[in-house]
């Protein structure tokens, strides 16, 4: 049996709490990120560079940079356009592919 004295869970709306849902210390949150990160066998990042790496995925998959700015917490989507720009060339030439493929279905 188990002597530990349940608590109720605090909710504080944070996106990583402990289970009884307070704060967690970056040492913490670090050692826990660092084990993961061994134990899965991906490319060594930093925690921050998680954000990075969620913004340019819902980028590349067509997430519009509005969404992305309000997701970020970013003040204005200038700041999210100029973090982001580097990836926004590519997604010109699919915009204009997938408009070429609209125009090609409707001559059907």
């Amino acid at each position: 049996m188990c002597n530990r004295i349940l608590t109720k869970y605090a909710d504080y709306n944070l996106v990583n709490a402990t289970d009884t849902g307070n704060y967690i210390t970056p040492p913490n949150l670090n050692k826990v990120f660092w084990r993961t990160i061994e134990n899965s066998g991906v490319k060594r990042i930093s925690f921050h560079s998680l954000r990075h790496t969620h913004a340019t995925l819902l980028l590349k998959i067509g997430v519009h940079a509005r969404v992305l700015q309000e997701r970020l917490g970013h003040a204005s989507i200038q700041i999210t356009l100029d973090t982001y720009s580097h990836l926004i060339p590519g997604m010109q030439s699919a915009a204009a592919k997938m408009l070429g493929q609209l125009f090609n279905k409707r001559r059907d």
